[in-house]
């Protein structure tokens, strides 16, 4: 170690340790402006880029990008990398099984608009999209439950949000994805029920799916330093941003229903994650006031 590096770690500054403050910035940026271009594309007379379908790909490796890089604010990238593989290995292989028996999603089949294949028959693109879905819910059920965090069931109550809010992201994935973009369609099944043309099974199966993962991820996105962070908006704001997407696509399709829900699951979610902060940041300054009195 030469002398200048000594130095630093005698007076404990790390170079790099604003490096994830500046990605996280950089991506979502990034983020921002493909997104932007992407709900262009679904407007009718307006298509950058043409028939190509680059851009989505994109979307969702910025997004997967700008969701890992904020997560790096907050956790070690060695945990933040863990759980991502976490994530991205349990998705896959159910999602391998689901397109291969119908278990446990229903039966649904990739078309060939959805991209490359890691191996057959995932697309590339699906594990990424769980890693965004998982980690932006979690994010945005951490600002909800922000008044809770004493309480003794909070990790619980943490692990059953983060669940619900997968499922509804699927709820606006799904009519995106089947209507809209054609990426997969499923078969009929027995039961008459079912989201625009999705089995009512396969949000089930998002759950229990969602559910195994956080039991495995949960261990490497706990922080564990003695470090407290401020609220983290990132998560929010990418979650609320997708259902924006998936919103424009339900009303350019005419699918009223999925977009009445999906405006009021934006709505009801934003709300109370930002209540949440809210009444957090009121308790603290009551609580101030009072030492100072």
């Amino acid at each position: 170690m030469d002398r200048m590096a000594l130095k630093r770690v005698k007076l404990g500054r790390d170079p790099f340790a604003g490096l994830p403050r500046v990605l996280s910035r950089l991506f979502f940026a990034l983020f921002a402006v493909q997104y932007a271009i992407v709900c262009a594309r679904l407007w009718p007379g307006i298509a950058p880029f043409g028939q190509a379908r680059w851009p989505e790909g994109l979307l969702v490796v910025l997004a997967t990008g700008a969701t890992l890089a904020a997560l790096s604010r907050q956790l070690p990238i060695q945990n933040v990398m863990l759980a991502s593989i976490i994530i991205a290995v349990i998705a896959g292989a159910a999602q391998s099984l689901g397109a291969l028996t119908g278990i446990p999603f229903g039966p649904y089949v990739y078309t060939e608009r959805i991209g490359q294949q890691l191996f057959h028959p995932l697309p590339w693109a699906v594990p990424m999209v769980w890693i965004v879905a998982v980690i932006n819910s979690r994010g945005a059920a951490r600002l909800i439950l922000r008044p809770c965090r004493q309480s003794r069931n909070y990790g619980l109550w943490l692990i059953g949000l983060t669940a619900l809010l997968v499922v509804a992201f699927d709820l606006g994935l799904e009519p995106f994805a089947t209507t809209a973009k054609r990426y997969w369609f499923w078969h009929p099944t027995k039961i008459p029920f079912d989201w625009y043309s999705t089995p009512l099974v396969n949000f089930f199966g998002w759950a229990v799916i969602a559910l195994l993962i956080l039991a495995f991820a949960t261990p490497a996105l706990i922080n564990k330093r003695p470090v407290k962070f401020p609220p983290d908006y990132y998560p929010l704001a990418l979650w609320l941003m997708l259902d924006t997407l998936f919103l424009t696509a339900a009303v350019l399709s005419r699918l009223w229903c999925a977009a009445a829900v999906l405006l009021v699951l934006g709505l009801l979610s934003g709300g109370m994650a930002l209540f949440g902060t809210w009444s957090v940041r009121s308790a603290k300054n009551v609580e101030r006031k009072e030492r100072g009195a």
